[in-house]
């Protein structure tokens, strides 16, 4: 198939829209399965969009390539994802501990690293701004979920202050998570919200790393702009001293 290098491009970034949405609405499909009884077909819709999804997303990128087999077969990690996902959307509830939590979490797992992996070309080194957004929106996501999921998280800001000190692998004690659903989602929120501080923090360091680096090759410069000037006053002063 001749795609165009804009057409392949715009179907590049559409597909990593839809990928990350839909991957992003497994979280929720994931809790929805824990804390109901029955198997709840919002779950199960979920699930299953997200497999679908994937599958087209990589059927279509996969037309792209002059050799589109040996592209899928390199993409083993996402049809690992895509069966996982397909099993979620059959398996039986999970409220209890056993096999079926135990697969959904795995998937939720690989869902965490593919989202990583999608938002990854978008954090670019230096941009404070994007990950200090990208920060406040996964505290936020991780307050609202422990507000939902822990019933000593009694109002929104108790849920921000349990998903900032979770993140922070703090831990103060005034407010832990006490149900299977807010211990398995702690799991995810030191993983996702521990990197993203972790991205501020490195990036402000950079700055003043950048800022101090900078300094240094000013100073430099200028050393060499005043001897270079030197150099060529000296050489002035010899050509006049060697004229007759």
């Amino acid at each position: 198939m001749v795609t165009s290098p804009h057409s392949a491009l715009t179907l590049q970034v559409r597909w990593r829209w839809a990928v990350l949405g839909a991957l992003v609405a497994t979280i929720p499909a994931f809790y929805i399965e824990i804390l109901e009884a029955s198997p709840h077909w919002v779950g199960r819709t979920v699930y299953l969009l997200a497999a679908v999804t994937l599958a087209v997303g990589q059927i279509q990128l996969a037309r792209l390539h002059a050799l589109p087999l040996a592209y899928l077969r390199r993409q083993s990690h996402d049809a690992l994802l895509i069966a996982g996902l397909f099993a979620s959307a059959v398996l039986p509830a999970a409220s209890e501990l056993g096999w079926p939590l135990a697969l959904r979490f795995t998937v939720a797992g690989l869902s965490l690293v593919r989202m990583v992996g999608l938002i990854r070309p978008w954090i670019t080194r230096g941009s404070l701004r994007h990950l200090l957004a990208l920060a406040v929106v996964v505290l936020g996501a991780c307050g609202i979920g422990f507000w939902l999921l822990e019933p000593k998280a009694v109002s929104l800001a108790d849920g921000l202050w349990l998903a900032f000190t979770t993140a922070a692998t703090v831990g103060y004690g005034d407010i832990v998570p006490t149900t299977t659903a807010s211990k398995i989602f702690s799991v995810f929120v030191v993983l996702l919200g521990y990197a993203a501080l972790s991205l501020v923090t490195a990036a402000i360091a950079a700055m003043w790393v950048e800022t101090t680096e900078r300094q240094v090759e000013r100073d430099i410069l200028n050393e060499l702009h005043r001897e270079v000037k030197a150099l060529r006053a000296e050489i002035e002063q010899l050509r006049a001293d060697r004229k007759p």
